[in-house]
């Protein structure tokens, strides 16, 4: 792991190798910030029931120097981390009112950083895997709710220039168990969801996987739910002044998959993207000279 990777990045790529307490430790950091941070280190342990020398070497299995150094760095994020839309948006009306807000520059950087977190923690041999079992998959299932389902329509749009087998889930109230119904080995789910998380979506991703389907989860946090049942998954960063989560890195690594996707696909992705721009034209939905 990079020494310039957050907390959350590092925890996202050592979590799965965590032993037990390890993971209580560190689930705890996550769901209770202010306190990790404000609190002595031993106070927080007689409220949790893990042990001072646990968050220690939990630090020094996400290659931290010390438990201190790693709550210096929550530290410092604290104040740009709030728990719910409504505080975040009351912040952004402080500063506004103070005067000392450029929210334009600060979400910029914001929106960079998370680029390159993003990037950063990406496997290559992780990204290659899903583009080829994508390319090869019978049907792809695109499925998102809440704040992520306007991403995944801008995804179906795009992907159904190349293919004709990915399909959006939940359009227009379609019905989610149908979709899922008939889907096997031969085909993937590629699921966006963030915190809240919607229930519909994580109970899609258990019953898909207990069908055998390919399921691809892009998330945010180590502690989605969904990711118990990907076989394939990834963690963006978000980080943002604004009252909402960024979705900038997000777009950012679905427009890379289906990038790859048609590069795997050849001539025949050629051929319909060629078709349906005709096609387009034929029936006027895009203005022509």
């Amino acid at each position: 792991m990079s020494a310039s990777e957050g907390f959350e990045k590092r925890l996202a790529v050592a979590y799965g190798d965590l032993s037990g307490a390890l993971r209580a430790a560190a689930d705890y950091l996550v769901a209770n910030p202010l306190d990790a941070v404000s609190r002595p280190l031993r106070t927080v342990s007689a409220q949790t029931g893990v042990s001072p020398a646990t968050f220690s070497r939990l630090a020094r299995a996400l290659d931290y120097a010390s438990f201190d150094e790693l709550r210096d760095e929550m530290r410092d994020k604290i104040d740009r981390k709030v728990n719910n839309f409504s505080d975040r948006a009351g912040q952004l009306q402080k500063a506004h009112g103070d005067g000392k807000s450029d929210f334009a520059q600060a979400h910029f950087a914001a929106c960079e950083n998370n680029l390159k977190q993003t990037m950063a923690g990406l496997d290559p041999d992780a990204i290659r895997d899903v583009a080829d079992r994508l390319a090869a998959s019978r049907k792809v299932l695109l499925l998102g709710a809440l704040g992520s389902t306007g991403v995944v329509e801008y995804l179906s749009y795009m992907a159904n220039f190349c293919a004709d087998n990915w399909i959006l889930a939940n359009r227009m109230g379609a019905s989610l168990g149908g979709a899922l119904s008939g889907l096997d080995e031969r085909d993937a789910l590629l699921i966006v969801t963030k915190p809240p998380f919607a229930v519909s979506v994580i109970k899609a991703a258990r019953l898909a996987r207990e069908l055998g389907v390919y399921v691809v989860v892009i998330t945010d946090t180590h502690t989605c739910p969904a990711l118990e049942y990907a076989s394939a998954g990834f963690t963006v960063s978000t980080d943002s002044p604004h009252f909402f989560s960024s979705y900038v890195s997000t777009m950012f690594l679905l427009e890379t998959i289906v990038g790859m996707v048609v590069g795997r696909a050849g001539v025949t992705a050629q051929e319909r993207i060629a078709e349906v721009e005709l096609h387009n034209r034929q029936l006027a939905e895009v203005w022509s000279e």
